[in-house]
This record gives structure tokens, C-alpha cells and sequence, in this order.
């Protein structure tokens, strides 16, 4: 598992150039967390998707992402940038984007497939800084007893 930093990402996103983009829609729940960093580089406005396809091992739920909240407001007219953490398979990018059909749309991930690709380098598991484990979190508590 390839650990990064908020430091590391936040420098890979200032070495990105990416179009000018008037609302971040982070995808949720794995996207939310990415989005409101890059929301915040593109001084941008951000706003929430929530999908639910796979469980917390990472195995599918559903046949097919499942919506479960869609973004609020006018978006006609708006330039998006669709964000999420990882889009392996595309399946919970490619469910987003039917939602925003019809829009100005491009889609960014932290790895896998998108229009705009932070980490295209990393094929293992990520262990994200928001993302900690409980026995990480744990072995932090206990050093600072």
C-alpha cells in the first residue's frame, strides 16, 4: 500500500493544469474529502454526489452505483470538474456523469482513469491521509501517552 501525504497531493494538484472550473462536484463518499482540496486550489464552489456501490472492503453492494443525493442548484452554464478517489472500473465515475448529462463536465481522480489523473503513476492501493485505519489511529494515541 503506497501511503500519501495531504503535502504530496496538495503539490501534484499545483502541478496540474486544469481548466477553469466554476463548481467541484465531489463524488461520496471517497471523493468528498479530494473535491473540497481542489475546490479550495481553483477557488472554486464544491458540492456533494453521494453514490453507494461498494462497501467498506471495497466489494459491490449493488449490480450498479446507487444514487443517493444529487448536487443542489442551477448547474446549466456551469463548468464541473467531477472528482473521486480512485475510478478503477469507471463504473461510480461513468453513474455521476449520467446524472450530469447535458452539462459541462470533466472528471479528475486521484488514480485510475479520468480527463485529469493526479497520481497516474501509483497502480497499488493508497493509503489516503483522511483514510487512516483505526490501528494507525490507535498506535498515534498510544505514543503520545
Amino acid at each position: 500500500m503506497v501511503p500519501l501525504s495531504f503535502r504530496e497531493i496538495t503539490a501534484r494538484l499545483k502541478q496540474l493544469t486544469l481548466p477553469e472550473i466554476d463548481v467541484v462536484i465531489g463524488i461520496g463518499s471517497g471523493g468528498i474529502v479530494p473535491a473540497g482540496i481542489v475546490a479550495f486550489h481553483l477557488n472554486a464552489e464544491l458540492q456533494v454526489m453521494v453514490l453507494n456501490y461498494r462497501d467498506e472492503q471495497n466489494t459491490p453492494r449493488y449490480d450498479e452505483p446507487k444514487l443517493l443525493q444529487k448536487p443542489f442548484g442551477n448547474l446549466d452554464g456551469k463548468r464541473i470538474l467531477l472528482v473521486d478517489d480512485v475510478s478503477v472500473s469507471g463504473k461510480t465515475m461513468n453513474a455521476a456523469l449520467q446524472q450530469l448529462k447535458g452539462l459541462d463536465v470533466k472528471t479528475l481522480a486521484m488514480k485510475g482513469k479520468a480527463d485529469y489523473v493526479l497520481f497516474p503513476d501509483i497502480k497499488d492501493c493508497v493509503q489516503w491521509p483522511w483514510k487512516e485505519s483505526k490501528d494507525t489511529v490507535q498506535a498515534k494515541a498510544e505514543e503520545e501517552e
